[in-house]
């Protein structure tokens, strides 16, 4: 809510004045009192937030008084970024700042600058600025008169989050007090239909909001039985409105992998037609709310083409929608059981708690359980809540809160939902409210959604800590309070449940649209006027068109489109856009057909002068406008999957605040000098070497740019390395002192493969040492993987036998070795991968190392392509060799004779793979092969 943006503002305003005062800078002078003054209304303001945000849920005409103070804070973040964003231009293009203060000698106009400093441009920007802080401190003066009316009191709400332990994080997914259910719901689907009945039997859960619906459906779908029984699973995740279109493409992309390229609803049906023919199948239909039988009839028509004992599952909130889908069974999912409902809640609430501090709350717990009325969400809720609340004091405040009475969101939700978010820190309720711009079910990436927040100033300083950790801290608590859920913690996707979603809704009051957008424009509407939206994500269909109304959103502070409409993909509707969404601070543009990619982007773009989020994907895009070195603000750069990129910007070195530089590796060709500039640089993709003869060489940055950019963390790969023409380049990298890089590449290429190729024959005349350039660049000692790549030294570098951390590593074309390193020293090493080395025969004793054990923690051992290996033999019979071993792969090795017996009878092997390897498929022959009874107890053994 409103106290959200208050107390960033506030916070913004206080630190602009202090660094003005601090570098007595005078870029608006005049404006000092101005700005005490809003300092002195926000102040006052913050004092009375929290009980005017509990009033305006009964209180229309305080509902519409937060309104007002929340657009207008929206309004002073702007000026202040500009404020901020006119020093640090001045900063980036060498003005002398001390020139910048006003003469006592001569006379000025108020608001005015001494003009000798600044052209006329630069002369009405700080004027226009000073104009701007004036007219937002009159608005902001009638508000803080208007709050007079009310009789606010002071309440103080909670600032400081508890620290959160990496331990805190609950498996929300599983299912509690729900075993009577889950077991006649599984039972419903796996009975077999008889002849007489339909194909395909409807089964639907109905429920109200918040009573696990679909975390039980999750279960059944998940169901080793249900898994078996169905040859097809589909999900699919509805919501309100049923868009039968984009149903379709998700019923056709679940069967087949992608969706056919089809604008017609009537061809989509028929391809589903075809994909089931034959097949029995379980199809999901989470969140169905429409009771339009018109929508649905098409879809029951078209399914009927399937196995007998195919089930439809529905989850709704509305029985009458089971009913017009003809369900044959109709479960209706009621509350918990009190004692039910107490065990959920315990989980939560008293987790990592004594028994005696158990003890102490249970009697006020029971009572606040009650409140909750059998709502698994509430009670997850609240849990979440009290579990970061140690005393009996805080928990009785909860239990007596009159927020219990409040009934206008899903009955019985609002409380629990508005009780957890009120006890947020404000700058974390900035960052649930963002949430709200995402469309329900989304799969939220929390690396991603950091770094949105970051770009709308949701997250604060603290110390010398990292803003992505800070953001890290922001998520974990959220999580642990239960607003994100359903976490598939391998691929970092979060997902929020859709009572949760429409909470968040909610509370921005319509300043958030997100739309799946698949049919003409006419059919969409929305709820509130476009010059009061922030936030905008579209998802578009292939026929689909942008809506018009959107341009008229010039307050628009993040727009992200997915798969942009083709009339928007030219560069003259992209400089309307930019010229319109002058306040954007994150901008998203991804395509998903090359007819409607985009082929440039406008030099309008350096409109956007408050732009920190820029990501293109899968764009035909040749290189970015050197205008975008003038968005002095971008935190995050992101350019995937644009193979047509070959160069960077050449004043990139401008963007000072820059932090993420992420492009597709093996496409740019050179790094622009000043590259070295972005010493706040987090993550860099890749960095380039080219040599001072190449074409680009003038305009290049040297390995040595790399020396000042010790904040990196994460991976990098430096490609280029055979052009290094002094071994003093990189030894002033110093990559050692990199602290927080964990993954490596070194890539001795020169620029293309097929120059390499070339030059094979002149190789070493000019070239300086392998060994000395890689011996020179001793990464950090906690280093997780490395890749080295057309390597041609004999030997590797002697700091590599220092990795202690060293989980993966890489050799590709690695021509010079003749034998192997001793990599079986490496302690901590998991994976190891060799590619394509031409000059080994042999594989002894020698890559092992003098351990007792050799290879200690290795699971996964890759070669591929050694086409002069022949012998692989160890002679050691006293050590223990690779004694984790889970799979083995051995491809395109056509000489080697067989494998060693201390490998192969390792117990502990289950993957063994050989592939195009004539003579080592011959001997491991299920029936003629003279080795076949080495691997006969090896689970799976794969051959072409």
């Amino acid at each position: 809510m409103v106290d959200a943006f208050v107390s960033v503002v506030l916070e913004q305003l206080i630190s602009v004045a202090v660094e003005e005062a601090k570098k007595e800078v005078r870029l608006v002078d005049g404006v000092d009192q101005e700005v005490e003054k809003l300092t002195s209304n926000f102040r006052a303001i913050q004092a009375v937030i929290v009980d005017a945000e509990q009033r305006q849920i009964k209180e229309e005409s305080v509902r519409l008084w937060l309104d007002q103070l929340k657009h207008t804070s929206y309004d002073m973040e702007d000026v202040l970024d500009e404020w901020n964003t006119a020093r640090l231009k001045l900063q980036i293009e060498g003005v002398d700042q001390n020139a910048l203060v006003p003469q006592k000698k001569k006379k000025v106009c108020s608001f005015f600058p001494a003009t000798a400093c600044f052209g006329f441009k630069q002369v009405f920007l700080r004027r226009d600025i000073a104009l701007k802080i004036k007219a937002i401190n009159d608005k902001l003066n009638d508000i803080v008169k208007q709050k007079d009316i009310f009789n606010f009191h002071v309440i103080r709400g909670t600032e400081k989050p508890e620290r959160i332990q990496s331990t805190a994080l609950i498996n929300v997914s599983e299912v509690r007090g729900r075993d009577e259910e889950k077991n006649t719901l599984k039972t419903k689907l796996l009975c077999e239909n008889s002849e007489e009945q339909n194909a395909v039997q409807v089964i639907s859960m109905v429920g109200m909001g918040g009573i696990g619906k679909t975390t039980l459906a999750q279960f059944v779908y998940n169901d080793n039985d249900v898994i078996n029984n169905f040859e097809k699973r589909i999900w699919v995740s509805v919501s309100d409105p049923f868009d039968e279109y984009r149903v379709a493409k998700a019923i056709i992309e679940a069967l087949e992998g992608s969706a056919p390229n089809l604008g017609e609803l009537n061809s989509l049906l028929q391809h589903i037609c075809l994909s089931i023919t034959g097949k029995k199948f379980l199809l999901v239909l989470d969140d169905v709310w429409t009771e339009d039988y018109s929508k649905w009839e098409p879809f029951h028509n078209c399914l009927m083409n399937c196995l007998h004992g195919s089930k439809i599952l529905v989850t709704t909130r509305k029985e009458t929608v089971a009913r017009m889908m003809e369900s044959i069974d109709i479960l209706i999912i009621k509350e918990l059981s009190e004692l039910e409902c107490w065990s959920l809640f315990k989980r939560f609430a008293f987790f990592g708690r004594s028994p005696f501090e158990c003890k102490q709350l249970e009697e006020i717990g029971r009572k606040i359980v009650g409140k909750c009325k059998g709502l698994p969400l509430a009670a997850k809720t609240i849990g979440s809540l009290l579990r970061f609340k140690r005393t009996t004091e805080e928990w009785q405040n909860i239990l007596d809160s009159e927020m219990w009475q409040l009934e206008e969101f899903e009955k019985d939700l609002l409380a629990p939902l508005l009780l957890s978010y009120t006890d947020l820190p404000s700058r974390i309720k900035r960052c649930f409210l963002y949430c709200a711009v995402f469309p329900k079910n989304y799969n939220i990436k929390k690396d991603e959604l950091i770094k949105l927040w970051a770009a709308q100033g949701c997250i604060g300083t603290k110390g010398n800590k990292e803003m992505e950790m800070i953001g890290e801290e922001y998520f974990d608590y959220l999580a642990t309070r239960s607003f994100f859920q359903e976490f598939v913690e391998v691929d970092i996707i979060y997902k929020m449940h859709d009572i949760v979603h429409d909470f968040a809704q909610f509370l921005t009051k319509n300043e958030c649209f997100a739309k799946e957008i698949d049919g003409v424009e006419g059919s969409l509407w929305i709820n509130t006027s476009e010059e009061e939206l922030r936030h905008s994500m579209l998802v578009f269909g292939n026929e689909a068109s942008f809506p018009v109304f959107m341009f008229n959103a010039k307050k628009l502070r993040s727009l992200l489109i997915h798969n942009i409409p083709i009339e928007v993909s030219s560069s003259p509707v992209l400089q309307v856009l930019f010229n319109q969404f002058t306040c954007l601070r994150a901008l998203k543009i991804t395509r998903n057909s090359k007819e409607n990619s985009i082929y440039e982007i406008p030099k309008e773009i350096q409109k956007l002068i408050h732009l920190r989020y820029f990501k293109l994907h899968w764009l035909e895009i040749k290189e970015l406008p050197d205008t975008c070195c003038e968005l002095f603000n971008l935190q995050t750069i992101e350019i995937e999957g644009c193979y047509n990129l070959n160069r960077l910007p050449q004043g990139v070195g401008k963007l000072v605040n820059l932090r993420h530089l992420i492009f597709d590796v093996n496409f740019v060709e050179y790094m622009p000098k000043g590259i070295e500039r972005l010493t706040c640089l987090r993550t860099l993709s890749e960095f380039v070497v080219v040599s001072r003869s190449d074409k680009y060489g003038n305009k290049a940055c040297n390995l040595g740019g790399l020396r000042q950019l010790n904040h990196l963390r994460g991976s990098l790969r430096i490609r280029g390395l055979r052009n290094v023409t002094d071994v003093h380049e990189a030894k002033i990298v110093e990559l050692e002192k990199k602290k927080n890089l964990l993954h490596l590449s070194l890539s001795f290429v020169k620029r293309t493969d097929e120059e390499d190729e070339e030059e094979e024959v002149t190789e070493g005349k000019n070239e300086v040492s392998h060994e000395a350039i890689c011996e020179a660049l001793r990464p950090p000692p906690n280093l997780e993987s490395l890749d080295v790549w057309k390597y041609r030294g004999e030997t590797l570098p002697s700091w590599i036998m220092s990795l202690n951390k060293l989980k993966k590593l890489e050799l590709s074309f690695c021509n010079k070795f003749e034998i192997m390193p001793p990599l079986g020293k490496l302690p901590s090493l998991e994976l190891l991968e060799v590619f394509a080395l031409q000059s080994v025969k042999r594989v002894g004793d020698e890559f092992l190392g003098i351990e007792i054990v050799a290879f200690p923690k290795l699971k996964h051992l890759i070669f591929v392509d050694l086409d002069e290996w022949e012998e692989w033999e160890n002679e050691k019979n006293d050590i223990t060799i690779m004694p984790q071993l889970n799979s083995l792969e051995i491809r395109d090795c056509h000489k080697l004779k067989s494998l060693p017996h201390q490998i192969l009878g390792n117990t502990t092997l289950q993957m063994l793979k050989i592939y195009n390897c004539r003579i080592l498929e011959e001997r491991f022959d299920e029936e003629t092969g003279e080795d076949w009874s080495k691997i006969s107890h090896v689970p799976n053994f794969k051959t072409d």
